[in-house]
């Protein structure tokens, strides 16, 4: 995925800032979430009800306050990478006070472009900094990319596992995908089912997923919205996969002009 440390470099919000409240939020049954960086855009996608979910890959976003996410929408946190731990206690707390039910892991720590961490050191940093929220949210593991290179994706996830990730408590894989084919991404999140239930793990996220030809703004409307009227209804039909988000919601991408263009109507219409 495109790298966000631009919106990280100026640091975590302050923890006053941490402790606005955020609108408590009805959970909905949408598997179908809403990835975003600019929370105003999100009501293109709530007011259809499709969307039950959202999140901005931060704490609490540094783009923009989770108040104002549709009603029915579920914020869900992400611990980006170790940028965020020093925040993590005030930050999920105050998360989990205002309606918050799941914690998301580390962004890609399988890439060196993103949250970058050895799945020892990853391990380690989820069970001191994140485990001991379990019991009051269900935690999900770092989200891996579907690359096949050794040490990466879903290897990447099965190390992480061996050196303590095991014990960690989670409920859930988190994964992501870019590629070329309704088939290519069937075939990954099969095998992304497969890798969870052998560390029986419940549930699978899909918390990113594109064509790569998408990765820097829609290309073809037509193409895309063929793709998402395909991988939808699977996705829907699929128990194990209780989450999803498409990247993402943004101008060029789900939105055009702060609306919804054919590719956002494909997302929040398919059945």
């Amino acid at each position: 995925m495109p790298s966000f440390s631009n919106w990280f470099a100026a640091g975590l919000m302050a923890t006053s800032a941490m402790a606005m409240p955020h609108a408590h939020v009805k959970r909905t049954t949408s598997k179908r979430g809403a990835a975003y960086n600019d929370v105003a855009l999100v009501n293109s996608l709530g007011g259809s009800g499709a969307v039950g979910w959202a999140y901005d890959w931060s704490l609490g976003s540094l783009l923009g306050s989770t108040t104002g996410l549709p009603n029915g929408v579920q914020y869900v946190p992400q611990i980006w990478g170790t940028s965020d731990l020093d925040s993590v206690a005030t930050a999920v707390n105050t998360l989990l006070h205002s309606g918050s039910q799941y914690i998301l892991g580390f962004n890609e720590p399988d890439m060196t472009s993103q949250s970058n961490i050895d799945p020892t050191d990853a391990a380690n940093y989820y069970a001191t900094q994140i485990v001991p929220f379990k019991g009051h949210a269900k935690l999900i593991s770092p989200a891996v990319t579907s690359s096949m290179t050794p040490g990466m994706g879903l290897s990447w996830f099965e190390e992480f596992m061996g050196e303590g990730g095991s014990s960690c408590n989670l409920t859930g894989l988190a994964v992501h995908w870019y590629g070329d084919t309704a088939d290519e991404f069937t075939t990954f999140v099969q095998q992304a089912m497969s890798t969870a239930s052998q560390y029986g793990l419940p549930e699978v996220w899909v918390t990113e997923f594109a064509l790569n030809a998408d990765v820097n703004g829609v290309v073809d409307p037509d193409t895309t919205s063929a793709f998402l009227d395909s991988v939808l209804p699977w996705l829907d039909g699929q128990d194990q996969v209780t989450h999803y988000s498409y990247f993402m919601t943004a101008e060029n991408y789900l939105v055009t002009d702060g609306s919804l263009n054919s590719v956002g109507n494909a997302y929040v219409s398919a059945a």
